[in-house]
C-alpha cells in the first residue's frame, strides 16, 4: 500500500471523512474509501478481465486516469465493461458461469460495496448467513443442528434454478432503491446488471441476471433474497439461508409439503426466480444434505456429519494432484501443493461430530503417497535397495520388489508398509485430518475428541 499512499492527493480525492450531506456517489469515490477497495482488490488478486489488465497494473493505470475516471462516477457517465465468462465445472455435472470483471470494475464495485453493505446488513435476517460480515457457513450448520435438536424433524429443501443467471433486474433495483436514493448509483449499478458477457471474442447482452465473480454480486443476491427472508419469519418458520441455498425446519410432513408449495408460488409469482422442481424436495434431516454437511439422529440428540458425496468430492480433486507429484521431491509435493488443500478442507467439514471419515481419509492420502514413491522407484532392483534401506529385511524386500503386483497392492501390503510407516509421513510434514479435527474440538469444546 505504500506506493498507492504516494500518490499525490488530486489522484484519489483529498478529503478523509466525509460530510452526512454529501450524495452517496461521493462516499464511493472519496479517498479513504477507494484506498480500502484498492487494498482489498489487491489482497484477493484474480484474474484478469476483458482488458487482459492484471492486478500488478491497477496502481499505475490510477495514476494516469483515476481523475478521470472519478469525474465520470460523479457525473452518472461511467460505462463498466464486459465481464469475462469462465465456466467451471460443477461437482454433480454440467458447469457453473463465472463473470470476471475488469480490474478497474472490480475496484469500483468494492468501493460500491463498502458503502452500500452498511446500509443493507443490519437490516438482514438473523437466519441470513452468506457473504456477510461476522457470519459464515458454520454457524448456519449450527443452527440447523439446533432446529433439529428441538424435533423439527422435516426439511423444506428449496433450489433455486441457476439463481445468479435468474435475476430480475427491475425486481433488483426497486428493492435496492428503497433505501438508496442517489440516481447516480442505481445507475452505476444498472450498468453494471447490464454489461454484456464476453466470450469467445463475442459480446452477449443482458437483460437479466448478475453474474457470480465480482465483488458486488454477493450483496446483490442477498437484497433480493431478504424479501424471502422476510416472507419465512412473517410465517414464524425456522429456516437458515446461505445465498441461494435455503432450508426450512418443520415438525411434520405435511406441513413441510404445504410450506415447500406455497413458497415456490411466492418465488416464483413475487421475485421472478424459478424453483428446480427436480432438486426441491421434502425430506427427513438425515436424508437432505446443507452446505456440503449431513445430519445423523443417535439416540436424542443430532450429530453433524460429512457424507460420502462430500468425501468423493475430495478424492475425486485429489487424484488430479496426485497425479502431478509423479515426477517431484515428495516432501516438497505435500508442503506446496497436498497440505494446502487438506488443510482448508478439513478446517471446513470441522464441525463433524464423528470422525471416522477423517481417519479414513487419512490412510487412503498415506496409500496415495506411497503409491507414488512405488512408481518413482521403478524397477525391482531399484525398489529392493530402498526397502532395505528403510529397514526392511532383505527376505521381505525382494518378496515385496519382485511379486510382479500393480502398484496400487504393494502401496497397501508388505514390505511398504514397514518402509514408509505413518510416522515417515509425519516426520515429512503431512497433515494429519484427525489431528486437525482433534485440535478443532479441543479449541472450541476443550479437552475431549469427538465420537
Amino acid at each position: 500500500m505504500s506506493g498507492v499512499r504516494s500518490m499525490s492527493n488530486h489522484t484519489l480525492g483529498k478529503d478523509l471523512s466525509t460530510p452526512k450531506d454529501v450524495q452517496l456517489i461521493e462516499r464511493v469515490v472519496e479517498r479513504k474509501n477507494m484506498m480500502t477497495a484498492y487494498s482489498r482488490v489487491m489482497k484477493n488478486k484474480g484474474a484478469a478481465g476483458v482488458d487482459k489488465m492484471p492486478v500488478d497494473k491497477l496502481k499505475l493505470y490510477l495514476q494516469k486516469n483515476w481523475q478521470q475516471i472519478k469525474e465520470q462516477l460523479l457525473n452518472g457517465t461511467y460505462y463498466p465493461k464486459p465481464v469475462k465468462r469462465v465456466d467451471i465445472p460443477k461437482s454433480g455435472g454440467g458447469t457453473r458461469q463465472l463473470g470476471v470483471p475488469t480490474v478497474l470494475d472490480r475496484l469500483i464495485q468494492q468501493a460500491v460495496h463498502q458503502v452500500l453493505n452498511p446500509i443493507f446488513d443490519p437490516t438482514f435476517s438473523d437466519s441470513s448467513y452468506g457473504f456477510r460480515p461476522g457470519r459464515s457457513a458454520h454457524q448456519a450448520i449450527i443452527l440447523a443442528k439446533k432446529y433439529q435438536q428441538e424435533e423439527r424433524v422435516w426439511v423444506v429443501d428449496m433450489d433455486l434454478a441457476k439463481f445468479f443467471d435468474e435475476v430480475n433486474h427491475d425486481i433488483l433495483m426497486s428493492r435496492i432503491a428503497r433505501k438508496v436514493k442517489d440516481k447516480k448509483v442505481l445507475l452505476l449499478i444498472r450498468r453494471y446488471l447490464q454489461a454484456g458477457i464476453m466470450f469467445n471474442g463475442v459480446t452477449s447482452i443482458r437483460d437479466k441476471g448478475t453474474p457470480q465473480g465480482g465483488p458486488l454480486s454477493p450483496l446483490l443476491s442477498n437484497i433480493l433474497l431478504d424479501d424471502l427472508d422476510k416472507e419465512l419469519e412473517r410465517r414464524g418458520h425456522a429456516f437458515c439461508r446461505y445465498v441461494d441455498d435455503c432450508n426450512v425446519y418443520m415438525k411434520s410432513q405435511k406441513a413441510a409439503e404445504r410450506v415447500l408449495k406455497s413458497l415456490t408460488d411466492f418465488v416464483e409469482k413475487k421475485l421472478k426466480l424459478k424453483v428446480n422442481k427436480e432438486k426441491s424436495a421434502v425430506g427427513r434431516s438425515n436424508q437432505r444434505r446443507f452446505l456440503g454437511y449431513s445430519f445423523m439422529r443417535r439416540k436424542n440428540d443430532v450429530k453433524i456429519r460429512v457424507p460420502k458425496e462430500s468425501v468423493q468430492k475430495l478424492r475425486t480433486k485429489l487424484k488430479q494432484i496426485f497425479r502431478k507429484g509423479r515426477g517431484r521431491n515428495l516432501e516438497r509435493f505435500i508442503r506446496e501443493d497436498l497440505n494446502p488443500i487438506i488443510r482448508g478442507w478439513i478446517n471446513y467439514f470441522s464441525l463433524a461430530d464423528v470422525k471416522r471419515f477423517a481417519e479414513e481419509l487419512d490412510g487412503w492420502i498415506r496409500r496415495r503417497l506411497r503409491v507414488i514413491l512405488w512408481r518413482q522407484w521403478k524397477k525391482p532392483w531399484t525398489r529392493r535397495v530402498r526397502l532395505m534401506r528403510l529397514g526392511v529385511s532383505e527376505k521381505i524386500a525382494v518378496m515385496s520388489a519382485f511379486n510382479n503386483r500393480g502398484l496400487w497392492y504393494n502401496s497397501g501390503h508388505g514390505a511398504i508398509l514397514i518402509a514408509l510407516p505413518n510416522i515417515f509421513f509425519d516426520k515429512i510434514g503431512l497433515v494429519s485430518m484427525v489431528d486437525e479435527l482433534y485440535k478443532f474440538r479441543v479449541i472450541k469444546f476443550g479437552n475431549r475428541r469427538g465420537t
